[in-house]
């Protein structure tokens, strides 16, 4: 009896057609285990690409310099003796432009006050900074102009506000040429965001910017709260890292007291857990997988004993026990396959309802998830069917027929 790739297909299908039931619990089983892989490795997937973008926000080339040195090696003498790091003055930041790899710097000073106009009166986030910092941060302006150049120690009475900031104080006036009031002293306004939305810890709908000496002198303070070194090149991030830590070191009398970070180690760090994370749910979700075959297993044990008759006039008709095996096989391979492509029909489904909820999230699952979970779909439900078709290969022809 010779079997030939048409017939076993036939044969298979009318198998899976015959017990209908039987079928859908088992392609149900297997699409959900694939769909499962899809999905949550796309969420994994979309919230690091989603961290990626947000940081890569923060500017080009960005070099991130910290008051106080980190430290792994526990108490040292500065801190027994009570000592803190020295602040970064606004004299450190202009002694970093001077290398000819950095393109600009942006000190920074953040704190919370009062901003008024007329009657209405609201709390916000007041960031001090220069002009540069609008090039850094690759932010944009909706009206006006952004903060003047200036030297870092000028103060000077102007701010550029936030989009919310703007409709809760003026409504439907112009903002652009009047005066609000930011603690005790008066500013006017030059400038209003264009950009929108939460940038690493920093709404911009919900800020008021003023040059930098003019926020020491609210906040009663000579010190700078970070300072964002942007490099000309990718390749000079380094030397720029080496060139803020010696040009700091000098400055403050040889010692090593701040922090400096590149923007690719945050991105570095980030990517990996993240990716480890995606990792981690694809395989936790592929647990579904090895559940799909002991059920296909279970339940093709099943059927072997259920066809005893037909698989025993097979044989009688000539058929192998290598030609049962396959029979079996290919009847679990069309099963698997089918239930992976609808699983991987359902996790495109769930991906995009996920990216239609949320459209900053790009939930799409990587390749490598969906050729992974395909062909695990489909490994397992056939090596999980071998211990059924060996087992129907097995049997014998004359009480196979006689249904024992």
């Amino acid at each position: 009896m010779a079997l030939h790739s048409p017939d076993i297909a036939w044969f298979s299908w009318g198998a899976l057609r015959g017990y209908p039931t039987r079928t859908i619990l088992m392609l149900l089983a297997m699409s959900i285990g694939v769909s499962a892989v899809v999905i949550l490795t796309s969420l994994g997937e979309g919230a690091r690409i989603y961290v990626m973008d947000r940081f890569a926000s923060l500017g080009t080339n960005l070099v991130i310099v910290f008051p106080g040195r980190s430290e792994t090696a526990g108490i040292n003498p500065s801190t027994m003796m009570g000592e803190t790091p020295r602040d970064l003055t606004l004299d450190d930041a202009q002694a970093l432009t001077r290398s000819y790899n950095v393109r600009r710097i942006a000190p920074i000073n953040v704190g919370s006050a009062d901003v008024s106009h007329k009657n209405r009166s609201r709390e916000v986030v007041v960031i001090g900074t220069n002009h540069d910092m609008l090039e850094i941060r690759h932010w944009e302006l909706a009206q006006g102009k952004f903060l003047p150049e200036l030297d870092l120690d000028r103060a000077s009475p102007v701010a550029v506000i936030g989009s919310n900031i703007r409709d809760e104080l003026f409504g439907a006036q112009r903002a652009l040429g009047k005066w609000v009031r930011i603690g005790d002293r008066r500013f006017r306004v030059i400038g209003i965001m264009g950009s929108e939305g939460r940038s690493i810890g920093v709404d911009v709908e919900e800020t008021v910017m003023i040059p930098i000496a003019s926020a020491q002198q609210i906040f009663n303070t000579s010190s700078v709260f970070r300072i964002l070194v942007e490099a000309k090149t990718r390749d000079a991030i380094e030397p720029v890292k080496q060139f803020i830590i010696d040009t700091l070191q000098e400055r403050h009398q040889g010692v090593k007291d701040v922090t400096v970070i590149t923007q690719d180690a945050v991105l570095e760090t980030f990517d990996r857990i993240l990716g480890a994370l995606t990792y981690a749910v694809g395989g936790i979700a592929a647990i579904s997988l090895a559940v799909a075959g002991i059920l296909i297993m279970n339940v093709m044990l099943v059927a072997v004993s259920q066809r005893t008759a037909e698989i025993g006039l097979l044989k009688a008709l000539g058929a192998s026990s290598r030609q049962i095996v396959i029979l079996i096989l290919a009847e679990a391979f069309m099963l698997s396959l089918l239930g992976a492509m609808v699983g991987f029909l359902l996790g495109q489904l769930g991906s995009w309802s996920i990216r239609y909820a949320f459209p900053d999230l790009p939930a799409y699952a990587p390749a490598w998830a969906i050729v992974i979970a395909l062909t695990v779909a489909i490994v397992t439900g056939l090596l999980f069917s071998l211990m059924p078709a060996r087992r129907a290969a097995g049997l014998d022809p004359v009480l196979a027929l006689s249904g024992r």
